[in-house]
């Protein structure tokens, strides 16, 4: 299975697999996600440690049903060859209806066929207030482009 863009990447390359990436998570799908990895792939994200497709759609599954009205934005920070650094904020509820923004960073690499192996996640979440909202584009579903990315924002 082959899903391009392919690595060695340039920065129009990076850039379109950084908005792939923000896509298919903001439809909240878990198989779909699961299908831009590697069947063994390695993830960390905070503190979990996890490998392969069923273990990452698992993972999607329990987080989505904690993280209401979940909206990602995703940015490229840097590329190299086979790697994607990206900067991300997402925003969503808990149950009780209180509102947060997750600010995170994430290295990703990738095989020969596009698909990626490995992806390292580092996350913080602050609790904000409804009115501090900034993503507000129907969910779930991909950002609008005339919604912009993060570059404007620096927190």
């Amino acid at each position: 299975m082959s899903r391009p863009p392919l690595p060695p990447f340039t920065r129009e390359t990076a850039t379109q697999k950084v908005r792939m990436a923000e896509d298919a998570w903001n439809s909240r799908d878990p198989a779909r996600v699961s299908l831009a990895y590697t069947p063994d792939s390695r993830w960390r994200n905070r503190a979990e440690f996890l490998q392969g497709r069923d273990a990452i759609v698992e993972f999607l599954t329990r987080k989505w049903a904690k993280e209401h009205d979940y909206r990602l934005i995703k940015d490229l920070w840097a590329f190299d060859g086979r790697f994607i650094a990206v900067r991300f904020q997402y925003e969503w509820r808990d149950e009780a209806g209180l509102w947060y923004r997750s600010y995170g960073n994430e290295q990703w690499e990738f095989d020969d066929d596009g698909l990626m192996r490995r992806r390292e996640a580092s996350i913080n979440d602050v609790a904000i207030s409804e009115g501090d909202r900034r993503f507000h584009w129907p969910a779930p579903g991909p950002r609008p482009d005339d919604v912009p990315g993060l570059a404007a924002d620096p927190f």
